[in-house]
């Protein structure tokens, strides 16, 4: 919750613990919960927007009440992790990675029968 002063001051503390912990191409957007309680706020947008910009984290502001902007902090997620696969800097199948294919089929998309590339309709997400 961004609106509230305690959480966003162990922002830093939190951040340290993911890059640490987790793969060195994690994936990681801040969400500002709670925008429909906007007159409440302690933390406005553009101090948290700042810290996300400094820390080269994505960031929306979310309501769960209302769902805004819920679906779409997923949705950035999955495409910068589509992006990062696509591009070669993460691996699904390396270990270590931190990402992996659920479906045995899907690895079909990297390494096709044939030798022939896959064919790829544009993301519509």
């Amino acid at each position: 919750n961004l609106f509230s002063r305690e959480t966003y001051n162990a922002l830093t503390n939190w951040l340290t613990d993911a890059r640490t912990l987790a793969s060195p191409n994690i994936v990681i957007i801040l969400c500002g919960n709670k925008k429909d309680l906007d007159g409440e706020r302690e933390v406005t947008f553009l101090e948290a927007s700042r810290f996300a910009q400094e820390n080269e984290l994505m960031f929306l502001e979310t309501s769960a009440l209302t769902g805004e902007n819920v679906e779409e902090a997923f949705l950035k997620c999955a495409r910068t992790i589509l992006n990062k696969i696509e591009s070669g800097e993460l691996d699904p199948e390396r270990m270590g990675s931190g990402i992996q294919y659920g479906d045995a089929s899907l690895r079909q998309l990297r390494q096709p029968r044939g030798g022939q590339p896959p064919t790829r309709q544009p993301c519509t997400c």
